[in-house]
């Protein structure tokens, strides 16, 4: 991987306060007439349709990153699909390493649970629909460190409710306004057109989700069947969802429906003959829909299940001819255990034995290193190095505890631990660690992976607005705008459409941008650590 000589460090260019207020006069006036938006903080649960709205936070300029890693991310987004879709179909697999009687769903109870329901209906033949579709985002930084190679890092594969998917395209809509009517005023020459790609992703994941109705219908189902949409209650990013729906009514002619876990567990029902999956939409005069693909945008967490109900509505979910966006076994296939599972010799061989080496070698390039806290052997801790770390535990009793979570305690500095989940906000970082692992009880050790911190350009700014409430009376528009050193993550969206052992259709559908202040740990844009933002190609 080349490197780049472009100065991280001197950007963004510099800006009159006069300049700087035009700038953000006009976007938040883009964003707001576009749809790049939020619903206010605070707003009713209870509330009727949406009646106030506050642009979504975003980035004044586009992030500058190396054009080579970009196309590279785009280039190997097909293999990543094809690849999670292949872990997916592999059951025994996903039993050995997430399942419930020899994987993290031991000490995971929220793992353990959704893997024990999928075995459940495996066991009792009620797994009626082969396919599965996955709409994927794989998410990376720009590794540079001091001594060393310059390249493209992978931080996660998201399987399960990937968002941001429409209003990245409208925040790279926006960066391109500003450009054609400002010109950013002449501050860069990197500020061109052709640094700034196009981004179709809210066509690409419609059509990845029109794909599965298609052949939902193919194989007899109703052409007025509609796709489930299964959302959070009280969704402010309820609008990047919005889009989805109006592209698969404008330009697929397939209707949505939207419902939550809690309206699904007396709203939905299986046919017991048929499989065929109906809901009964509220404060609507249908009685029972057909549902062709269940589409989650929720259930990543446990605390989306707060009683039994909650678990046996997903799995009544899972038994139906309806095609589900993810299966569980696919949702399973994103934990951060088969991240660092596949950084083993010879797993991605396994599952992709037709791939060209080359391909291969470039999708390895951007593992980075990753062990589990409960690995025992210096194969499977990563790059451990010629020796066993000599620190103990604090007891001072070495032989306490694996070589994984001693290779972390003597390497905190530089490492995260991650948990199997999603979402933002759960993960444990460098001086933190060593009283987390004090803490940690060591049977959920298994649950815990330890990944070495990618090392981010050094010294890049930028502009983040965010807009946090509707009373801006007494703020200027220079003033919602703030300058920080920021970190800025790169995400590729896929889809594929996959079963009985073959991948049906898969593409490469758009990218995303979110930034962050370097001195926030998380990236999530819904959970306030981060702003929207598009890619300037350096």
């Amino acid at each position: 991987m080349a490197t780049t000589d472009f100065d991280f460090a001197a950007w963004p260019p510099q800006l009159t306060p006069e300049q700087l207020q035009i700038l953000v006069g006009k976007a938040t006036s883009r964003a707001l007439a576009t749809g790049l938006l939020y619903l206010p903080p605070g707003y009713p649960l209870d509330s009727p349709p949406p009646q106030a709205a506050i642009h979504a936070p975003l980035s004044l300029l586009p992030a500058p990153f190396p054009r080579e890693s970009f196309e590279l991310a785009q280039e190997i987004q097909s293999v990543y699909n094809t690849l999670y879709a292949q872990i997916a179909m592999d059951t025994p697999f996903l039993d050995e390493v997430m399942g419930a009687e020899k994987g993290v769903g031991k000490v995971d109870e929220f793992i353990g649970e959704l893997w024990r329901g999928w075995k459940k209906l495996r066991d009792s033949g009620r797994i009626s629909q082969p396919l599965h579709l996955g709409l994927f985002r794989s998410d990376y930084l720009y590794h540079m460190p001091e001594n060393g190679l310059q390249t493209l890092k992978q931080v996660e594969f998201n399987t399960i409710s990937v968002s941001f998917g429409c209003l990245s395209q409208r925040i790279a809509e926006l960066h391109r306004h500003l450009l054609l009517s400002t010109s950013y005023f002449g501050s860069s020459p990197h500020l061109k057109p052709e640094n700034l790609p196009q981004n179709d992703t809210i066509a690409g994941l419609a059509s990845g989700l029109g794909a599965a109705h298609a052949a939902y219908v193919s194989t007899g189902g109703s052409s007025t069947s509609k796709i489930l949409f299964v959302v959070q209650p009280g969704e402010r990013n309820v609008f990047d969802q919005k889009w989805l729906e109006y592209e698969l009514l404008e330009k697929h002619n397939i209707h949505a429906v939207r419902q939550t876990f809690e309206e699904l567990i007396t709203s939905s029902s299986v046919d017991p003959q048929t499989s065929l999956l109906t809901v009964s939409p509220k404060n609507s005069p249908e009685q029972d829909t057909e549902v062709s693909v269940v589409y989650y945008r929720s259930g990543y967490m446990p605390n989306e299940y707060p009683s039994p109900e909650y678990y046996e509505t997903r799995f009544r979910l899972e038994s139906s001819k309806a095609i589900k966006c993810p299966t569980i076994p696919l949702q399973l296939a994103g934990g951060k255990k088969v991240q660092e599972v596949l950084g083993r010799k010879g797993l991605v061989e396994r599952f992709l034995p037709d791939l060209p080496q080359s391909q291969i070698d470039d999708l390895r390039k951007t593992f980075m290193d990753m062990w589990g806290l409960d690995e025992d052997s210096q194969t499977a801790v990563g790059e451990v190095g010629s020796s066993p770390p000599a620190s103990a535990a604090p007891n001072g009793d070495a032989a306490s505890e694996p070589l994984g979570t001693l290779k972390a305690r003597k390497e905190y500095a530089s490492l995260v631990l991650k948990p199997q989940r999603e979402g933002g906000g759960n993960n444990v970082y460098k001086g933190d660690i060593p009283a987390f692992l004090d803490g940690l009880p060591p049977q959920e050790r298994e649950a815990w992976i330890a990944m070495r911190l990618i090392e981010v350009p050094k010294g890049v700014k930028g502009w983040l607005v965010r807009a946090g409430s509707l009373d801006f009376a007494t703020t200027s528009p220079s003033e919602r705008a703030v300058q920080a050193e920021i970190v800025s993550e790169l995400g590729i969206f896929g889809w594929a459409l996959f079963g009985d052992g073959q991948v049906v259709a898969e593409e490469e559908v758009g990218w995303l941008v979110r930034t962050k202040g370097k001195d926030s740990n998380e990236g999530g844009v819904a959970t306030g650590f981060s702003v929207l933002d598009s890619v300037l190609l350096v």
